[in-house]
């Protein structure tokens, strides 16, 4: 039976190497749908930064297609790209990368500078950008205290609350966060990527969640293990006694 649900990311054939004739990638097929919570895993090696670069358009695949909210984006122009990924993605990077000399409000509402479907939305949804970024903070169980500090003076379980409000803002189609609970402990990870569900539903945002953390793994819908479905990662299949024979003829 086929799946009515529509797709946001949709994967075919694709293949991409860093250096010539050494493949990264090579994924016959990924199809994630919209609303969907996906963790995905897999060793190191297997591919995981490099596939979220090509979600992201950062870089390109050499062959096959990548599509986005049904738009295949390696058809884009480089700066078709970055408009596309600040209007339609929501990053949470495992270091946050969040702007040491912006404030805590300043670092969330940032994105809506140059992400216009974001600030469009955000238009209909609250008063004001700041509004918005205090409300995501507080379900983030930020205290509103720190919300004019420096997001230097924050802990780690902070600085990620913040990076996880500045990929949420606006109503971004797609929320990857790569890696985001790794400095966490075990109950601060879970009740982090609780609170982040619950945005996320809230929002009708699909999440695709990198980790290496598989105690995470049964808080989501689905699970894809990327060394299983990356060809480029998996071992040579020995040769048969055939081939065998052929070669020492």
């Amino acid at each position: 039976m086929t799946d009515s649900r529509s797709h946001v990311i949709e994967l075919n054939a694709i293949e991409f190497s860093w250096k010539a004739g050494i493949p990264v990638l090579d994924i016959p097929e990924l199809t994630v749908f919209r609303g969907e919570k996906v963790f995905v895993r897999g060793p190191s090696g297997s591919g995981k930064t490099t596939l979220l670069g090509l979600l992201g358009g950062v870089i390109t695949a050499e062959r096959g297609q990548v599509k986005v909210l049904e738009n295949d984006i390696s058809r884009f122009s480089p700066v078709q790209r970055d408009l596309f990924r600040a209007d339609h993605i929501g990053f949470i990077f495992q270091m946050f990368n969040l702007i040491p000399y912006l404030s805590v409000i300043e670092n969330v509402t940032l994105p809506l500078s140059f992400a216009k479907q974001r600030k469009s939305n955000l238009a209909s949804m609250a008063d004001s950008e700041q509004d918005e970024a205090r409300r995501l903070l507080r379900h983030l169980e930020l205290d509103e205290s720190l919300l004019h500090r420096p997001v230097t003076e924050l802990s780690i379980g902070q600085q990620q609350r913040v990076a996880a409000a500045r990929a949420l803002i606006g109503k971004p189609d797609l929320i990857i966060a790569d890696e985001p609970t790794s400095a966490l402990d075990t109950d601060t990870r879970e009740a982090f990527i609780n609170l982040l569900f619950a945005e996320c539903e809230a929002a009708g945002n699909t999440l695709l969640f990198v980790s290496h953390d598989q105690s995470l793994e049964s808080l989501f819908d689905r699970s894809i293990v990327l060394n299983e479905i990356n060809r480029a990662s998996q071992p040579p299949s020995p040769a048969s006694p055939t081939s065998k024979a052929i070669e020492v003829d």
